[in-house]
């Protein structure tokens, strides 16, 4: 069986493991406070061109995504996502159990537009009864969408003018943002994304770690108490020291861009085999997420020797799937499905 399912079926990239595992004996301070999450954050700091950013290390992007928004919303305030947005579809209600509301906007491709947004606002202040509605208090996106695709730098400094025009932050959810920091379709980058948005944060779950997210707050506009809410919450590891090791490894030597370039080849080999054998593409992104149509009988042969995701109903007798590249794609998997998908 080879695996496409997802970028975080494998555990992590060597190096982390083998940082892990020369540390392991070193008896350190918990929560965050150790030597190597200082270090994570410094580089972090350096990678992003933000000296003052305030860096905090959270255990997984539901928890990240759940606390950033409900500590920096007011009570009356809930926040604009894309309809397909991650927080909106596959969290499970989570900031709607933290107590705040996804309004929802339409999409294209899996984006908000900034037209689109910039709409929704004016038509908000614009209706005499807003004041018994939910105040949108924050702008969120993910880069990669959850269809894989990406704002361009345009775009993303449309919506950045939009939110400080409104005086709300923009929440840049970057689970998967190394893939799209590396794809060879952007032209935004680390530092543009730091200087572009209010928070953020830097995935590792996905890209290479076995778990942890890294959030940037670049306006030093931290939430005050913001370790006190992480733990209320339940996402502050007592063994901060796990998180910090593995940032502290994959801002070493550019390792997090390293894992994120291999993704993208080999997501753009995987590319190359499904126009070579004829898959109608779904959509086609220039990240790590390739979306295809499968009729249901194949659908079903192949998933006897290949792991993928399913993604969403086409029509009675075809079905979209998803498959994703990761760190520990290797080309053998691609020969491997190549085969399959011939015989």
């Amino acid at each position: 069986m080879i695996s496409f399912e997802n970028d975080y079926n494998t555990g992590a990239h060597p190096r982390i493991l083998e940082r892990l595992m020369e540390t392991n004996t070193e008896p350190l301070s918990g929560y965050g406070t150790d030597p190597y999450c200082e270090q994570a954050k410094e580089k972090i700091r350096a990678s992003c061109q933000c000296p003052d950013a305030q860096v905090e290390f959270l255990s997984g992007g539901t928890q990240t995504n759940s606390v950033v928004i409900s500590t920096m919303l007011s009570d009356y305030e809930g926040v604009l996502a894309a309809d397909t947005g991650h927080i909106s579809t596959h969290e499970a209600g989570a900031i709607e159990f933290a107590g705040h509301k996804v309004l929802t906007l339409p999409h294209q491709e899996g984006k908000i537009l900034p037209d689109t947004l910039k709409k929704w606002m004016k038509d908000f202040y614009g209706d005499g009864n807003h004041e018994h509605m939910v105040f949108p208090g924050m702008v969120y996106l993910s880069h990669p969408t959850e269809y894989g695709t990406l704002y361009t730098k345009e775009e993303l400094t449309k919506i950045s003018s939009i939110c400080h025009t409104y005086q709300i932050p923009l929440f840049l959810d970057g689970a998967r943002l190394g893939y799209g920091l590396m794809s060879l379709s952007t032209d935004l980058t680390l530092p543009d994304i730091a200087s572009l948005c209010d928070v953020f944060y830097i995935g590792g779950t996905k890209v290479g770690c076995l778990c942890g997210e890294a959030v940037v707050f670049s306006k030093q506009n931290r939430p005050s108490h913001f370790m006190t809410s992480v733990k209320k919450r339940g996402a502050l590891l007592a063994k901060g020291r796990l998180l910090g090791i593995q940032f502290d490894t994959l801002f070493t030597d550019d390792l997090y861009f390293e894992i994120s370039s291999h993704a993208i080849m080999m997501a753009e080999q995987l590319k190359e085999i499904f126009h070579e054998v004829g898959l109608p593409f779904y959509l086609e992104s220039p990240t790590n997420q390739q979306f295809i149509i499968l009729e249901n009988q194949q659908m079903e042969e192949l998933k006897k020797e290949v792991a993928f995701s399913f993604w969403e109903k086409y029509d009675e007798t075809h079905t979209v799937v998803r498959f994703a590249t990761s760190w520990s794609t290797k080309e053998a998997d691609l020969k491997k499905l190549k085969e399959l998908l011939l015989s």
